[in-house]
Formats: structure tokens, sequence, C-alpha cells
């Protein structure tokens, strides 16, 4: 594994086989090849405890459970990320749809999306693939 220093966020850099030895194929599909999970099918739908969901391939902190609230999609959706420099946004156009992707800023990993139906204080909805995370119980 390589870290590949930016401006805000060092990058961590892992081959495609580095990847795929570490993650459970759902994992890698949704991660490293941009799936989504069905609606529903995903962990962290109903987890209700409080923690930290960190990023299931780099281990960086990414959503704060505060943050989490039933958005009735069926994925697990938070209202901000744990930081300003935890998660990248891409534009995505795909599917003949425009959404604002979102990757985790350390290793590129897809997450979900952005959408801007959210409820308050930032109206957004970053409605996230619970493969794409791990959860990590308060101490």
């Amino acid at each position: 594994m390589k870290k590949q220093e930016s401006a805000s966020t060092p990058r961590i850099i892992k081959s495609d086989a580095e990847w795929r030895s570490q993650l459970t194929p759902e994992q890698y599909h949704i991660t490293r090849e941009h799936g989504t999970e069905r609606a529903g099918t995903g962990p962290h739908v109903n987890q209700k405890g409080a923690g930290m969901y960190n990023c299931v391939c780099c281990g960086e902190p990414l959503f704060a459970s505060g943050t989490k609230f039933d958005s009735g999609t069926g994925w697990p959706s938070y209202y901000q990320p744990v930081n300003g420099e935890a998660v990248a946004e891409h534009e995505d156009r795909s599917w003949f749809m425009r959404r604002t992707e979102v990757r985790c800023a350390a290793c590129d990993a897809h997450l979900g999306h952005v959408f801007p139906d959210g409820p308050q204080p930032t109206g957004l909805r970053y409605c996230i693939n619970g493969h794409a995370l791990e959860f990590e119980p308060e101490k």
C-alpha cells in the first residue's frame, strides 16, 4: 500500500489485486467498480448505536452516527460527513442521470451519492452503500 500526498488528504493507492484480496466481492463491486447494493439489503440501514462509520477500504472516518437519519430509501443516510475533507464529490452522468457521486477522499472508494433533499442543518442527504462502510461503536 502506498500513500500519495495531496494538498489536503493523504492518498491510499493499492493495486486491483490488493483491493480484491482485502474486500469481499460485494464490497469490491461497490467501492472499486462503482456498484450499488439493492435498497434494504446492505448493513447499517437499521444501525442505531452511537459510533463512527469508517471507509471499508481504508478505515478513514467518514460519518458520525449523530448525523445519520432514516431517509426511507433503504440505504444508510447522513446529513454531513465527519469533516470537510473526509469525502470527495464527483459529477456522475451514468444511467442517463446527473448526480453527485461521493467517494472516500483518502482511497477514492465509491460510497454513494449526495442529494439536496436532506434534513437541516445542511439540507443534504448522503445516500451511502452500507457495504462501503464499517461501523465502529463508541467506547
